[in-house]
């Protein structure tokens, strides 16, 4: 199946850039591109991609805010593709609140050619972007200057059994799915089993929301490792 995406960049070398590596990999399909974060979201409604590159700091509309637009439509909007958030730093208050509303990762624009393809793949896919410890870092350096959030998710935690809970805790500290079966001395398959099931009843698109709601509920705390 091929990936749709479009690219949301207020910089045109960096539009191009990507498209051209994007469009010469036969599995993607660069539908669109957009200069701002405003005729970003009016491609996301109209081109329908599966997944958006989406720039962080941009005219218009920031990209912060674009995503949630793109992440929670309006009613009547079924079509929610996944968002890639793109950053020239690799810590940034952006990209941990982009995160929190819903996307699926985020990218440093000076990555690699091979690492924007995979991205690319990893989040359509339905998972979450780069190696869980990346994400961990950097969910972990803004939760421990932040409030805890309005609604108590501890509460939340209730719904779980002890073996999803237990799961939720090591996707926190870092592990990866073959490093989870491993520890729990599991099946990979049961594993990710397992996963569905704890996104499913926390009502978290993916991995890195996961890693979010568990430092959220004090499930872990920064510094903590497996």
């Amino acid at each position: 199946m091929t990936i749709r995406v479009i690219i949301v960049d207020d910089q045109a070398m960096v539009r191009a850039g990507f498209a051209a590596l994007l469009s010469a990999q036969a599995d993607i399909d660069v539908v669109g591109e957009a200069a701002d974060g405003r005729e970003g979201v009016r491609l996301a409604r109209t081109a329908h991609p599966d997944v958006v590159l989406m720039d962080v700091r941009m005219p218009e509309l920031d990209g912060l805010s674009a995503a949630r637009e793109v992440l929670e439509p309006p009613p009547g909007v079924t079509h929610r593709p996944k968002v890639l958030m793109l950053t020239t730093f690799d810590i940034d208050d952006y990209v941990y609140e982009a995160l929190r509303a819903g996307a699926s990762g985020f990218l440093l624009k000076d990555a690699p050619p091979a690492d924007l393809i995979a991205a690319v793949r990893v989040v359509a896919s339905g998972e979450a972007l780069l190696a869980p410890s990346v994400t961990r870092r950097l969910i972990a350096d803004f939760v421990r200057q932040r409030p805890a959030p309005r609604k108590d998710p501890a509460l939340r935690l209730n719904g779980l059994t002890p073996r999803e809970t237990e799961v939720l805790e090591l996707i926190a500290r870092g592990l990866s799915n073959q490093e989870i079966a491993a520890h729990l001395v599991l099946a990979e398959q049961t594993v990710k089993t397992h996963i569905g099931r704890v996104l499913g009843k926390l009502d978290l698109r993916d991995r890195a929301q996961a890693v979010i709601f568990a430092y959220e509920a004090g499930l872990v705390r920064p510094g903590d490792s497996a």
